[in-house]
């Protein structure tokens, strides 16, 4: 049996209250429970000081022409010091870390602010990237260096937009070059499951790894 949904459950509205939107999410993000890659975004602010945000709600692809390599950001904030610096510097790093950092990693949305380094406030430590101005982050076993190529709100006056970064190249640890699925790849945010016909108030973020499942090279 299939249930459908196209307005907010009544279920949900005793949890979420009567809009349609909560902690600024769509209700139907909490439904639909997309899982998307979680990493972290590196800058730096107008102070010079090292910027971290953590992002998911991406992908990444490439063009029809020309050998480009593409991450694109659904959902940032033209409130925060990832938005700002990107339009200052026009340059950025994504930074992939596995689950034994995922703590510090999280620890810079504690330590945003506009003064401080985000990144060694964290625990974590600063390397200088190759080809951008911008930091990197040492214990994340891939770093992509990027520059900013466009732009677009989601919806037109919306306070998020989609960033298109375009990757240069990467720095992937030794042992992530051959496999980044299983216990110490690529996490992906699991953004509050939620069960719309019996809504609880105990649902909550989760983190998880990828497994391999089926070799498609056999069809």
């Amino acid at each position: 049996m299939k249930y459908s949904y196209k307005e907010m459950p009544e279920q949900m509205k005793g949890t979420f209250g009567d809009i349609s939107r909560s902690f600024g999410f769509s209700w139907k993000e909490f439904v639909m429970t997309i899982p998307s890659p979680m990493f972290l975004v590196t800058t730096y602010k107008s102070n010079g000081k090292p910027n971290a945000c953590m992002q998911s709600w991406a992908t990444f692809t490439s063009a029809d022409h020309g050998n480009g390599f593409y991450a694109i950001l659904a959902s940032v904030n033209k409130n925060g010091h990832l938005y700002k610096s990107l339009q200052e510097t026009g340059q950025a790093v994504i930074n992939f870390f596995s689950a034994d950092h995922h703590a510090a990693c999280m620890d810079t949305i504690k330590n945003n602010q506009f003064d401080a380094d985000e990144i060694t406030a964290s625990g974590l430590r600063v390397t200088k990237a190759s080809w951008v101005n911008a930091p990197m982050v040492e214990e994340c076993f891939m770093n992509l260096e990027c520059n900013l190529a466009w732009e677009k709100e989601v919806v037109p006056g919306d306070d998020h937009v989609i960033l298109c970064l375009e990757v240069l190249g990467a720095h992937i640890d030794e042992d992530h070059l051959a496999d980044k699925t299983g216990d110490n790849g690529l996490l992906y945010n699991i953004h509050y499951p939620i069960n719309p016909e019996k809504v609880g108030k105990t649902a909550h973020d989760y983190a998880g790894v990828l497994q391999k499942k089926i070799d498609v090279m056999e069809y």
